[in-house]
């Protein structure tokens, strides 16, 4: 039926039934970029992982404290001034200080 015969509660209803798609089509969306977003935090961490793994003798065998340690150590040398540890114990990124 053309939209110039339905009545205003149908084409109300018509557009009411258009904005619940879009919304649903929104959340989608979101969804994917979310899990995008998760996807690419992964990768990164496991290719920045494996660069220090590349660069430090035996550094599978050493706990997290250790590898932190060599870590704030090479970058203070550096004039690199990592960032204060996340209270969740998420890891954090240093930043150039020169």
């Amino acid at each position: 039926m053309p939209k110039s015969k339905l009545t205003i509660a149908e084409q109300i209803a018509a557009a009411k039934e258009d904005i619940k798609q879009h919304e649903n089509k929104l959340k989608l969306l979101n969804q994917r970029q979310k899990e995008q977003e998760r996807k690419d935090r992964t990768r990164r961490l496991i290719e920045r992982g494996a660069i220090l793994e590349s660069l430090i003798d035996g550094a599978a065998d050493l706990d997290n404290e250790r590898i932190k340690a060599i870590l704030q150590t090479a970058l203070s040398s550096r004039h690199i001034t990592p960032r204060a540890a996340a209270p969740t114990g998420e890891t954090t990124t240093a930043t150039l200080t020169e």
